[in-house]
């Protein structure tokens, strides 16, 4: 037992120093691993980095192709507009070239007959008239929409303001729905415009924007309005109807005009 005991504590030193050996080499396989997974850790972690640097890059672009597309867009509405309105100016400005020259050869045409009202009355032989009776009214008909419409643009453009009025009214109670019929309801407007019946011009553009909602005639009714609210004071009403057209109509000469008027304020 003696000599059994001595071999025991001469073995146990090799026994130890085994044991401590095993132990290191496990701990340097588990410090392998732990740095083996932070390195996977750390390259997982700049692959996500560089994931969402992409992905910034990528929304980024995106934005800017947005952008683009809708300044595109606006362009293209913008041009748009700027071309109806370009041709509706047109249109209006042949219109009313029109109705100057219709005008002036209905002038020309009538300059040299007598005025009705000194023509002697005639009638013919049998008639009641020529044996001594009265004769019956006869049955008046309006004149055609074109000749009606350019008397009254003669008239007006000569300053024949009331005939002008009178004229237009029975056109547009003759012919309410025609190519023409807010022209003249426009008109009748200018024409109280001229005779500085200030009030009386409101009151038929009025008419013309409850009447005639989608007229090409819109923008130069809502600029006079405003003008004539200036003449009778109503300083503030005219600005509305100043900062309204050049808000909806901004490409147009009205637009333009209402701009001005709004500037010196």
């Amino acid at each position: 037992m003696r000599r059994l005991s001595i071999l025991c504590l001469a073995g146990a030193p090799w026994l130890l120093g085994s044991s401590a050996a095993a132990a290191s080499k496990e701990y340097e396989r588990l410090a392998i691993q732990m740095a083996t997974l932070q390195g996977q850790v750390t390259e997982m972690q700049r692959g996500i980095e560089e994931a969402g640097r992409e992905l910034q890059r990528l929304n980024q672009a995106l934005a800017d192709q947005n952008a683009l597309l809708k300044k595109a867009v606006d362009d293209a509405r913008l041009q748009d507009e700027s071309l109806r309105t370009g041709l509706r100016e047109v249109t209006e400005r042949i219109g009313e070239i029109a109705e100057r020259l219709e005008a002036s050869r209905l002038a020309s045409g009538s300059a040299g007959l007598p005025p009705a009202s000194s023509l002697p009355p005639t009638a013919a032989p049998g008639t009641p008239a020529a044996s001594g009776f009265p004769a019956a009214a006869p049955v008046s008909s309006a004149p055609p929409p074109r000749e009606l419409y350019s008397q009254a643009y003669a008239d007006y453009a000569r300053g024949n303001y009331d005939l002008a009025i009178q004229e237009y009214r029975e056109y547009l109670k003759n012919y309410p729905t025609t190519e023409f019929s807010d022209n003249a309801q426009f008109w009748i407007g200018e024409c109280y415009y001229s005779k500085q019946k200030y009030a009386e011009a409101i009151g038929a553009w009025d008419d013309l924007f409850r009447d005639f909602p989608s007229s090409d005639k819109l923008p130069d009714a809502r600029l006079k309005k405003g003008m004539a609210l200036d003449k009778v004071g109503r300083k503030r009403e005219a600005l509305l109807e100043y900062r309204l057209v050049a808000d909806r109509y901004p490409n147009s000469e009205a637009g333009r005009k209402a701009r001005e008027r709004l500037n010196a304020q």
